[in-house]
C-alpha cells in the first residue's frame, strides 16, 4: 500500500508542476525548430567535411 501512495502523491506533483509550465506560441515554437534544423545541417556539413579530410590523409599516409 505504501508503494501505491508515493505513486499516487508523485503524480500528483507531477500534475501540479505541469499546471505551472509556460508553454511556447506557437511562433516561438516554430522559430525554435528551425534553428534545431539548421544547426543539425551545419553539423552535418562539418562532420562531412571532417570526414572527407580524414579520408584523404589516410590515402596520403597509406601511398
Amino acid at each position: 500500500m505504501d508503494t501505491a501512495k508515493k505513486t499516487k502523491e508523485y503524480l500528483s506533483g507531477v500534475a501540479a508542476e505541469a499546471k505551472r509550465v509556460t508553454w511556447p506560441g506557437k511562433r516561438e515554437l516554430w522559430e525554435s525548430t528551425l534553428v534545431v534544423i539548421a544547426f543539425i545541417f551545419i553539423l552535418a556539413v562539418a562532420t562531412g567535411v571532417c570526414d572527407k579530410v580524414i579520408e584523404l590523409a589516410l590515402k596520403f599516409v597509406k601511398s
